[in-house]
């Protein structure tokens, strides 16, 4: 994808952006498995780094992850599971900092840094997020994902939540987690996804300049519709408003997350059309021509 897209106004991506099934749908038969992650950029805008959760990579490994991608690509890392779960966001400025010193190559290709915080993580927690969010670099870029059932009750203590995102430009991240659970658990990738994917409402709130979707879609692509519908409302509206949302595109077992992420994008290039957006042209997500996805 041509470094143009250095400022698009939508970035699609995926859970990860090295995955078998999708050697003849993403890669191409001739693409080595090192090769996986710029072949992957040249078709979507951003990816999910999930492995920075269990472990940091080492310095040889980020400046690989430097190389094969361009300008234009994003990436979402995770905060390592030490800081984030292990500490709740207490006592962890050195492995803070340790992090982004190993991490510091990427800088400049950070969509946003992203803070998953586990289901414990309660209202009592909050002033432990604000004093976090104090330490990080103004410039740094924040997704802040909860799970706690007191955040999604449209109480005081969620309107507390997203004040302090909001006072601080940290973007909640939005889990859609609806079209996954509305799949019958007749599966092994199903019932995995209904063990460990959180069931939460999606609260459709911008607290920042970079909202996240995580939609977790449906194992039949065409049942993903009625649960996208609301969102083909919502991202031309962020549009609008001058915002870069990011949008991730996740299945139970990711073997047609590119396939279904096309599918919504399209609907999604319809709508902005349909819409008169000004001066949006949504990029294509789109893989080598010979190389078909749909």
């Amino acid at each position: 994808m041509p470094s143009t897209y250095a400022n698009l106004p939508i970035r699609l991506g995926l859970a990860m952006w090295s995955h078998n099934h999708w050697q003849q749908s993403v890669y191409g038969s001739g693409c080595k498995p090192g090769d996986r992650l710029a072949r992957y950029a040249e078709v979507f805008h951003t990816v999910e780094g999930n492995t920075t959760f269990y472990a940091t990579p080492g310095s040889p490994t980020v400046k690989k992850w430097h190389e094969a991608t361009g300008d234009h690509f994003r990436f979402t890392f995770k905060l390592p599971q030490a800081i984030t779960h292990q500490n709740q966001l207490v006592h962890c400025d050195q492995l803070l900092a340790d992090f982004f010193t190993t991490m510091a190559p990427l800088e400049g290709k950070i969509g946003l840094w992203k803070v998953q915080l586990p289901a414990q993580f309660g209202p009592a927690a909050l002033p432990a997020l604000e004093k976090f969010l104090q330490r990080l670099p103004a410039s740094y870029p924040v997704g802040v994902e909860v799970r706690h059932p007191a955040f999604f009750a449209k109480g005081e203590e969620e309107k507390q939540l997203n004040r302090l995102l909001i006072e601080h430009g940290a973007n909640r991240i939005i889990m859609d987690s609806r079209p996954v659970f509305a799949a019958p658990p007749t599966t092994e990738a199903v019932i995995d996804a209904h063990q460990k994917k959180p069931k939460v409402p999606a609260h459709a709130i911008a607290t920042a300049a970079r909202p996240m979707i995580r939609f977790i879609g449906h194992p039949i692509d065409a049942s993903n519709d009625a649960f996208f519908a609301n969102w083909l409302v919502r991202l031309p509206q962020w549009l609008r408003d001058g915002k870069e949302p990011y949008l991730f595109i996740h299945t139970p077992d990711n073997n047609h997350a590119p396939e279904l992420a096309t599918r919504l994008y399209r609907l999604l290039q319809q709508k902005a059309v349909d819409a008169k957006l000004p001066d949006v042209e949504l990029p294509k997500a789109e893989p080598d021509p010979q190389i078909a996805l749909l």
